[in-house]
């Protein structure tokens, strides 16, 4: 039952993706529904982050003393100012884990 469900769930990805992706195959997508898609992974994302940023087994974390939080705010200055993703990701990590080290 399981294999199942494993490869119908991959078939459905798969020809979701093959619809989008292929270029003979004449879908367009309407300009609102496109300009809609590009707000989809910021909001993913936070949706992701935010609970991990602001929660810690279901109860808000101390905003004065929150090294998620505090990581977080370092991370998009980091961001902003260097403007290089890989380089921003490795030292906002080294950052986190400095201020993790030592407030927690």
């Amino acid at each position: 039952m399981s294999w199942i469900l494993i490869l119908t769930l991959a078939a459905i990805v798969f020809f979701n993706r093959y619809v989008f992706l292929e270029p003979n195959v004449p879908l367009k997508i309407p300009g609102i529904i496109n300009k809609a898609l590009k707000y989809s992974a910021p909001c993913l994302l936070t949706a992701i982050c935010g609970p991990i940023i602001l929660m810690d087994h279901g109860v808000v974390r101390e905003f004065p003393m929150n090294p998620y939080f505090l990581g977080a705010v370092v991370s998009v200055i980091i961001a902003l100012l260097i403007r290089n993703i890989v380089s921003a990701v490795l030292l906002s990590l080294g950052v986190f884990y400095l201020i993790n080290h030592f407030m927690g």
